[in-house]
């Protein structure tokens, strides 16, 4: 069995999935990025590395790109022609398609009933303005981010409107997020072809306002109520993603769910769990391909 990974070469999680994917299939590793790939219309075919993609019993995704941008939705429409003409992907990438963008994700949230921090969305400054004053203080999220990069905190007060305005010179659609006591952790709750994975605490070590690692947070073992489990399930089953974490806050306010991920994270179920994720996520992928 031939399976190939897209992901970024010498990132840790891209290059052990890879390893993984050798190792169980006695293949040869194959890990491409998706900057070096060539789409040929209409065959379908897509090659890259001197490998055609297409011929292979099956990808894997876990990055699509060193960056988020609009530019990964282009990167999964061609991996979603490779898809079309027989090869298999996990996850799909019309399923990645519906959850990269931060709007599209929250809007399908929405529609799901599933609970919220309350958010604006708007590229009107005085729209941003009122949302942060009813809110008394905001988040401001790019719609193409991972790890809280380019958000920013920002109380009512004389100075906001210039802090929105030089925002709005980078981001033009603004998503506005009421600030949630986190109470120093959030989770992430995963799941691997629909189901219930594990639960892992992000727990701030500092003073940042957000529990991400590259801010300083850390990974401990968490096991929330089967309500919580049973949230997080139906928020992703929203997205028929293969595997994924769930970003949930338990509030005083109730629980609020902040996004489904794209990929899904392997360190925190190794650190705090000592779960090898590559392995469950290459040998789900090995019996689908059987199957």
């Amino acid at each position: 069995m031939k399976i190939g990974v897209i992901g970024i070469k010498g990132a840790w999680s891209s290059e052990t999935l890879a390893e993984t994917v050798a190792q169980k299939t006695g293949s040869e590793k194959m890990l491409f990025e998706m900057e070096n790939v060539r789409l040929d219309l209409p065959s379908g075919r897509a090659y890259a590395d001197g490998v055609d993609l297409s011929s292979l019993d099956g990808l894997i995704i876990k990055k699509i790109g060193k960056k988020y941008s609009p530019d990964l939705l282009d990167r999964l429409e061609m991996l979603r022609m490779v898809e079309g003409r027989g090869t298999k992907i996990f996850s799909s990438p019309l399923s990645i398609l519906r959850v990269l963008d931060r709007l599209t994700c929250t809007i399908t949230l929405q529609l799901g009933d599933i609970p919220m921090p309350p958010t604006t969305i708007t590229e009107d400054v005085d729209h941003a303005l009122k949302a942060v004053e009813e809110y008394g203080e905001a988040v401001f999220k790019p719609l193409y981010t991972s790890k809280a990069r380019g958000m920013f905190v920002l109380k009512y007060g004389p100075d906001a409107r210039k802090a929105i305005e030089e925002y709005k010179e980078k981001y033009r659609i603004m998503y506005i997020q009421k600030t949630i006591d986190l109470k120093d952790s959030d989770l992430g709750i995963a799941f691997l072809g629909g189901e219930y994975v594990t639960t892992y605490a992000r727990c701030k070590t500092n003073g940042a306002w957000n529990t991400t690692t590259v801010n300083g947070g850390k990974y401990a073992p968490f096991d929330p109520p089967e309500e919580i489990i049973e949230m997080a399930r139906k928020a992703q089953s929203l997205f028929n993603l293969d595997f994924t974490c769930v970003d949930v806050a338990l509030t005083d306010e109730g629980p609020f769910v902040f996004e489904v991920s794209a990929f899904g994270g392997f360190r925190g179920l190794r650190d705090a769990r000592g779960i090898d994720a590559a392995a469950k996520y290459v040998d789900y992928a090995m019996q689908r391909i059987k199957a």
